[in-house]
């Protein structure tokens, strides 16, 4: 386990994301094949080269969900008893194969659940391309363990 107890998380806090991930033709078509999300702007070459973008672009949900992944030994590796909501999701530009991403979590909010054994956080995930371009952003929110909970030997797998 690597994640923080909400205790460990401090409001304002940004917390950089050591790993990364170059995104592959492959990874997006599984992901589209996954979800069923036949969208030619993800899927067909010729379609893509007449948009905007002029070529295929990488799924959002797919940039969104690698950075959940990304972010989760820093944050919540462990330490969660649940996500509870995915908020105010941009893609301010596109994602392409071959990009590189990253990601970086601030905490923007935490608070005690009514009994005091949880907390409630609220993170806001950015992720960034090789440019350091921002091409992703959401508020994750999570119900996370108390330290003195686990360590009093109160445990949440049971509730």
């Amino acid at each position: 386990m690597t994640g923080r107890y909400y205790e460990d998380l401090e409001v304002g806090e940004t917390i950089e994301h050591e790993r990364s991930r170059t995104i592959s033709e492959s990874d997006n078509q599984r992901f589209c094949d996954l979800t069923m999300n036949q969208q030619p702007l993800h899927l067909d070459s010729e379609f893509a080269a007449e948009t905007q973008f002029g070529e295929r672009i990488v799924n959002g949900l797919y940039t969104m969900s690698l950075a959940v992944g990304i972010s989760i030994p820093e944050t919540t590796d462990g330490t969660i008893v649940a996500n509870l909501s995915y908020d105010d999701v941009e893609h301010p530009a596109p994602v392409f194969h071959g990009d590189t991403i990253r990601a970086q979590s601030t905490v923007t909010e935490k608070r005690e659940t009514s009994d005091g054994e949880r907390g409630v956080v609220t993170m806001c995930v950015e992720v960034f391309n090789q440019h350091d371009e921002l091409v992703c952003s959401f508020d994750r929110t999570v119900l996370s363990r108390k330290r003195e909970h686990v360590e009093d030997g109160h445990s949440d797998e049971n509730e």
